[in-house]
């Protein structure tokens, strides 16, 4: 396969700033088309990446030869499993479903059909947490005991729209947003849990889904992860603080990939995943500490994952297997918020 055409539903955030520049930029992929009934955005794409922009994803099956689904969550499945019927590989932007047993479902369309899906869980490509798990490989935390993790914001006036104000069936809010990286980047490090509490809330007038949220989990292994996300915090905590047995980690700010996505930046850039110094996070113990260069983000690694994977018939960068085991700690976190419960799982 030369060149992989790709067909791009949706062009809202996640496509305009996420997929397509990533796709754009990734040797042997070729963004053709995209879903978007928005003239200017129908304009955009045709200047910016030669696509057509198009009304209806059944006029992408003939045109592509992969499916990127980076509309709104509600869609996630019935899109994802209409071109997997056409034998297409899709990529699904998080949440994969919106239960696990949806996301199973479509795991084992997928597997009947012989087509390859994968997730797009982008922040196992965070700089920050790259370092995270190479302090962790080579040892120099020890056992981790902790794991705290933040994506928090300061946003007291709500933007509106079905993240903020979609009812259930919108999947929108915190956890299922931001909540899908906070878990799955615990689970990556981490491994499996057995046991989800949550406190979740809405804070803000004139919004009906979660934007303050806290998650604690158990692993099995015995180290617990507090996860944080919030739209309402005026001081921002720590991105990471990892404690273990040797020593521990605290690092401040976000990857700079999104913000630099956002002003416009090429993600094959030079320097495009370099954090500045300024920001590098700190190894230590009481006793003394040292600065630690942040590893170079690389979301462009998903999307030449899955160039290869689909060249080489390889695995797919990420294993959606293990976004339906995120969705069920989701749906535990939930259970826990309603019911004030801790939700065991094993």
């Amino acid at each position: 396969m030369s060149e992989i055409r790709v067909g791009l539903v949706g062009y809202g955030v996640a496509g305009a700033f996420f997929h397509a520049p990533l796709i754009a930029a990734t040797p042997g992929l070729r963004l053709c088309a995209v879903v978007t009934r928005d003239p200017g955005r129908q304009s955009e794409v045709a200047g910016r990446y030669g696509a057509q922009g198009v009304a209806d994803v059944r006029e992408l099956w003939e045109r592509s030869d992969l499916v990127v689904v980076a509309s709104p969550n509600r869609t996630h499945v019935a899109t994802a499993a209409a071109a997997v019927e056409q034998g297409l590989p899709v990529v699904v932007d998080k949440p994969l479903a919106g239960t696990a047993e949806e996301g199973r479902e479509l795991v084992r369309l997928a597997e009947e059909r012989g087509v390859l899906l994968t997730v797009f869980q982008n922040r196992r490509w965070d700089g920050d947490f790259l370092t995270v798990r190479r302090l962790a490989e080579e040892g120099e935390l020890g056992e981790i005991r902790r794991f705290e993790s933040r994506f928090e914001r300061w946003r007291p006036v709500p933007k509106g729209g079905w993240r903020e104000n979609g009812g259930p069936e919108e999947l929108g809010g915190l956890l299922y947003d931001l909540g899908s990286h906070l878990v799955d980047q615990a689970m990556q490090l981490l491994g499996p849990v057995r046991e989800v509490y949550c406190e979740s809330d809405v804070r803000r007038q004139g919004v009906s889904c979660d934007d303050d949220t806290f998650v604690a989990l158990t692993h099995d292994g015995g180290a617990r992860s507090h996860l944080w996300a919030s739209s309402v915090a005026a001081r921002l905590g720590p991105r990471f603080r990892v404690l273990g047995s040797a020593a521990a980690y605290v690092k401040h700010g976000m990857d700079v990939q999104e913000e630099r996505l956002r002003a416009g930046t090429t993600p094959d850039a030079p320097g495009f995943g370099e954090d500045e110094e300024d920001r590098w996070g700190e190894l230590g113990t009481a006793e003394g500490h040292r600065r630690v260069r942040t590893e170079p983000g690389a979301y462009l690694d998903f999307y030449r994952g899955v160039a290869a994977a689909l060249r080489d018939g390889g695995p797919p960068p990420v294993d959606p297997g293990s976004a339906v085991d995120v969705l069920t700690v989701l749906e535990a976190a939930r259970l826990s918020a309603t019911q004030r419960i801790v939700v065991h799982l094993r």
